[in-house]
């Protein structure tokens, strides 16, 4: 007999956060179980249901016996297992009577392959799990693999969990399976809402536990109905006030977590409080009270926002009035630090950065400070922008670090500089340098726009970089403490996106150089270099690039990120043409007898040819040599390469009619000499013995 599994765990409220995760994965690990015991199929269907005090999964088709089966144990080796007249050895009577096996089973053993050697095999018949028998133990196993970090317990028992576990449900069918889990009794009643709720529920059978909660216990137990409903209602009320609400990475499945039975209603603050930057009321009004801020038609913040209440009622006034009254404080907080702060000044403070430490070893926010000043004006300079309105950016962007708003709301920092300058009259470039220079701050985040603002960026990132590697501060592993892979994918992301005509290797000079003497004691051009190369074979990975067209394009180690999309796109097109492979073939070859070359080869001397074919060979690459340095140089990655493709019936004629390793030395490095030219000439736009590979 089958029919649908149903267990529920009724809890305490359980962490908003990471409900979603704990009430997946406990469905999962579920079914894994019953499929390691053969009650469901591996690939069948489930269904999970997480509320703020209940985890719950849905299990159709669940056997009541598993199906018998035919299981196969390894024995032991053959020659191990007979002597040389093939009767048993001591070794296999033992292990036979160990596992209470006959020994004139031996007979029926079957023989197979284990590797090298024969093996004996026993087939036995193994009887089918009983549900009953085996769920209470699937469930405890679930609930030990769920991700939690921190576990409690309650009361005088020692059972542990993430909050207080009050009931369990474990209906087949319409049958109780009889177990116990945390010390609980398996039953059929569960409860609904806390305060909505007639009482305890008494579930009838497994399928209607969704319509039972719903209809009996004003709780909607699935977690993406319920988030569902809420995004309904958030939108029909958002409609009617003309508005629409502001994003917020999180916030829908946060609040979906925190209630069972949803209803919005619509809050309001005294409009006064719109004279803060609205990034500080809608941070506060999201973080802390978990609230979904109105923006008007121009995206401006309304002095409205849209509460999510876990209570259903007909007059809503108590519950708006205490939201109001709950947010009215927070709001006040944020106009203090606002005005404190304009009252303070911001240019005023640059000078306090000295006096806070950045990192024992890198020296003050002021070090820094100057250090940012003096490469985002070395960037802007080879950019062609106003260096001194640079200079100045770096010299501020980290002062709004002390200001009151930003120590309370850190995710500020950046935005309440650009409003801080706005105010002492700062022209848009520096006040957008102000808030851009963190940009991106995550993958996908948009650039920073203008060229004083992408100074300041990289100038931020290029120097955290240089400095930490330079005392030593590696990122290895999982661990990245700083940031640094962030930083160096955000540097090559503006290099290579912007795109800007910067040398990545300069650019790590000039940032090492700001350091005083003695700061980094480690070494920092090659391994940084080495560390931004590899973030950018796997930016350029993600974005679809084929793996060997990456790798022939980075193994020329490019500092100037900004080609390297023509460089991939003129090996991409390379690829297609006939000659392509064979090309690649031949300079992996050279490559390969270049490296067993002694000494330092001469420039090819055409008195030395004499063979027709090394004659030949030279004359293609004596044309071919200006034409492409002219296409390199002028970034015309792919003629370059089409130029390429009409030296390969020269080289195969080459290869074909001329042994390089000759006994004679001048005759021997003349050869080698114009190998090594024609090496350089294929491998001018990237490593092409690394295609097709």
């Amino acid at each position: 007999m089958n029919a649908t599994l149903l267990i529920e765990l009724l809890t305490e409220e359980l962490p908003p956060k990471a409900l979603s995760r704990l009430g997946e994965t406990f469905a999962q690990q579920v079914h894994a179980g019953l499929s390691g015991h053969a009650l469901v199929p591996a690939d069948g269907a489930c269904a999970w249901f997480a509320t703020p005090r209940r985890l719950a999964v849905r299990v159709p088709g669940v056997l009541a016996v598993a199906p018998d089966a035919t299981a196969f144990e390894k024995i032991m080796p053959v020659a191990v297992a007979l002597d040389a007249a093939g009767q048993p050895t001591p070794a296999l009577k033992k292990k036979l009577e160990a596992k209470g096996i006959p020994l004139d089973a031996v007979a029926q053993f079957e023989r197979r392959l284990d590797g090298k050697s024969e093996t004996f095999f026993y087939k036995a018949a193994v009887k089918g799990a009983r549900l009953d028998d085996v769920l209470a133990g699937v469930v405890a196993d679930a609930l030990k693999k769920l991700p939690i970090p921190k576990v409690m317990r309650w009361g005088d028992s020692d059972h542990q969990f993430v909050r207080p576990v009050h009931g369990l449900v474990m209906l087949h069918g319409d049958r109780v399976v009889p177990g116990e889990v945390l010390g609980l009794a398996s039953g059929r009643v569960t409860r609904g809402h806390r305060f909505l709720s007639g009482g305890d529920i008494v579930l009838e059978h497994a399928d209607a536990y969704a319509d039972a909660l719903r209809a009996q216990g004003k709780v909607i137990a699935g977690f993406a109905e319920r988030r569902a409903a809420i995004a309904t209602q958030l939108d029909a009320r958002a409609r009617e006030l003309n508005a629409t609400i502001n994003p917020a990475d999180g916030l829908l499945d946060e609040v979906t977590a925190l209630v069972e039975w949803p209803a919005v209603y619509v809050g309001e603050f005294e409009s006064e409080y719109l004279e803060v930057p609205q990034e500080c009321l809608i941070l506060t009004m999201q973080q802390n009270q978990k609230y979904f801020p109105l923006l008007d038609g121009s995206k401006k913040l309304l002095n409205k926002f849209l509460i999510v209440s876990n209570m259903e009622v007909d007059d809503p006034q108590h519950i708006v009035g205490g939201n109001a009254r709950v947010v009215r404080p927070r709001l006040a907080d944020a106009r203090f630090f606002y005005n404190q702060d304009l009252k303070n000044g911001f240019v005023a403070r640059a000078m306090k950065l000295a006096s806070v430490v950045y990192h024992n070893k890198l020296g003050s926010l002021g070090d820094r400070a100057n250090r940012l000043s003096a490469i985002a004006a070395f960037v802007a300079d080879k950019l062609g922008a106003e260096s001194l309105l640079a200079r100045n950016a770096g010299l501020l962007c980290k002062v709004d670090l002390l200001t009151d708003m930003v120590g309370e709301f850190p995710e500020l920092q950046g935005t309440m500089g650009r409003y801080y300058m706005q105010h002492e009259g700062a022209g848009p470039e520096m006040c957008n340098a102000m808030e851009q220079h963190y940009r991106p701050r995550f993958a996908g985040d948009v650039l920073p726009e203008g060229n004083v603002a992408c100074a300041v960026a990289l100038a931020d990132k290029i120097d955290a970089l240089v400095g930490f590697f330079g005392i030593g501060q590696i990122p290895t592993g999982d661990k990245d403490p700083f940031g640094l892979r962030r930083a160096a994918l955000g540097v090559l992301r503006i290099l290579m996106e912007k795109p800007l005509p910067l040398d990545l290797a300069e650019l790590i000079a000039e940032a090492q150089a700001s350091f005083a003497e003695g700061v980094l004691g480690q070494p920092v051009a090659g391994p940084l270099l080495d560390f931004m190369l590899e973030r950018l074979r796997g930016l350029l990975r993600d974005a679809g690039h084929a793996q060997d067209i990456v790798e022939a394009v980075l193994a020329q180690r490019p500092t100037r990120i900004d080609l390297v999309p023509s460089r991939l796109a003129a090996v991409r097109d390379f690829l297609r043409l006939p000659e392509a492979l064979a090309l690649a073939a031949a300079n992996k070859r050279i490559g390969n007898i270049l490296k067993k070359a002694e000494g330092e080869l001469p420039e090819p001397d055409v008195a030395l040819l004499r063979e027709p074919a090394e004659k030949a060979l030279f004359e293609r690459v004596v044309l071919l040599a200006p034409l492409i340095k002219s296409h390199v140089a002028n970034e015309d990655y792919a003629d370059a390469l089409k130029v390429l493709a009409s030296v390969r019936s020269a080289v195969d004629l080459f290869f074909d009619e001329v042994m390089v390793n000759v006994e004679e030395p001048m005759l021997r490095a003349n050869r080698l000499g114009l190998l090594k030219t024609l090496f350089g000439q294929l491998n001018a736009v990237a490593d092409i013995s690394k295609l097709g590979v």
